[in-house]
């Protein structure tokens, strides 16, 4: 089970887009690693990165929303604190528990479908505002 980059995916805002794409590129290198047998090492390596490209990720998104004075900024801060704490919390069970194919399924499922549903909904309504913001500062 690979996560697939589409059309249906994109935000419009390209640095936020290329970074999702680089999310979900670590994801499927996850579990590329697992099922080839490649490691624990390469999986937490990639887990590592995927944690802290994600927090720069959701940093750059937040001075995004903070410049443009997004109204839903408190919320959408809140979702991604939120999940920072539950990607520890899977990492430090798989560390615990191993990177079992059993395990690296339930994390990656619980990372991807949690970065899809987010993209698609908050991310694009944070994308659409700022897109609306744009052009208001070029159509006064």
């Amino acid at each position: 089970m690979a996560y697939q980059w589409d059309s249906s995916l994109e935000t419009g805002h390209v640095k936020i887009d290329n970074q999702h794409r680089q999310l979900i590129a670590a994801l499927n290198n996850i579990i590329e690693a697992s099922q080839k047998g490649k490691g624990s090492d390469e999986i937490f390596k990639t887990l590592d990165f995927l944690t802290g490209y994600t927090i720069m990720h959701f940093a750059d998104e937040e001075k995004l929303q903070v410049e443009y004075d997004y109204p839903d900024y408190l919320v959408h801060k809140r979702y991604h604190n939120d999940f920072k704490a539950t990607i520890g919390q899977l990492t430090e069970r798989l560390r615990k528990e191993g990177p079992t194919e059993d395990m690296v399924r339930t994390v990656t499922s619980a990372v991807g479908d949690w970065l899809l549903n987010h993209i698609r909904g908050d991310d694009f309504r944070m994308a659409a505002f700022v897109k609306s913001r744009q052009e208001d500062v070029r159509n006064p």
